[in-house]
């Protein structure tokens, strides 16, 4: 027999109906028909009934847990998986990193203590073969004729793992080539802080920045210009604090400071404003 869903008005009514269905429904719901169901209104009550959201959490929450992993001095300002989840890398306020193994029960794999760290670590990047695990070492940034530092506030490999991107306070994107062992190109990318950077795809030829001046920006290094962006994307309202790129140079994802997050399509961009 195959059961339909059907609209009902009334709560407690709908809500009894739709938990038979999903009790006696051998093929798992798409999350799709959920989220239609929900715009079109078929609980009546203008949003998910209880059996939709107990279905939801039963399938796509943890039902255990959660664990202490581990109880520091000092708070943990940042947290990262590695691919294939079996590590999980934990950055703590000063100057403590710790890597542990998911696989081993949560066992201490590597207990770094960073050298000439002024602040806090502030972000966290694995490598592609992670021989951040093997190696770790500090990193000049600065011109020898700057007479400056400056705080790093985000750190992206490449995708082959021979370059990293970073952005900073002093409203700059760098690039570091780990061969040669020097900072290779330098932007000027904003007027405020570079909160967040990351490479668009795995050619490393584009990059995509935000900053604290509310603009997200796409940087072409086969461009003759590298100090002018390809691409300058406005819509949000305060400081951008995390991008993420889909990785094929077409689409990434922003998160502000104003509460939202937006979707960019590169192709969609104008090079001029209409009136």
């Amino acid at each position: 027999m195959r059961w339909k869903r059907k609209i009902h008005h009334g709560g407690s009514s709908q809500q009894q109906h739709v938990g038979s269905i999903l009790a006696d429904e051998k093929r798992p719901i798409s999350t799709f028909k959920l989220l239609s169901g929900r715009e079109s209104n078929c609980s009546g009550i203008g949003r998910f009934s209880s059996a939709d959201c107990s279905y939801a959490l039963r399938k796509y929450l943890p039902v255990k847990g959660p664990w202490c992993v581990d109880d520091m001095d000092s708070e943990a300002y940042i947290s990262q998986f590695s691919a294939d989840g079996s590590l999980l890398v934990g950055g703590f306020r000063g100057s403590h990193i710790r890597v542990y193994n998911s696989e081993k029960k949560w066992k201490v794999h590597k207990d770094i203590t960073c050298k000439r760290l002024r602040w806090t670590v502030s972000d966290i990047a694995l490598s592609p073969d992670q021989r951040f695990l093997e190696i770790h070492e500090g990193l000049e940034f600065s011109d020898d004729d700057d007479g400056f530092s400056f705080g790093i506030f985000s750190v992206k490999f490449s995708k082959d793992g021979r370059e990293l991107v970073v952005g900073n306070n002093n409203e700059s994107i760098c690039i570091y080539d780990l061969g040669s062992n020097k900072v290779t190109e330098r932007i000027n990318a904003h007027v405020a802080d570079v909160n967040v950077v990351t490479f668009a795809d795995e050619t490393s030829d584009v990059l995509y920045s935000g900053s604290d001046d509310s603009l997200c920006k796409v940087w072409d290094r086969r461009c003759h210009n590298k100090q002018k962006p390809v691409g300058i994307l406005t819509g949000h309202l305060d400081g951008i604090t995390f991008i993420d790129s889909r990785g094929d140079g077409h689409y990434f994802i922003s998160n502000c400071k104003d509460q939202t997050i937006k979707l960019w399509d590169l192709r969609k961009m104008s090079s001029s404003t209409k009136e």
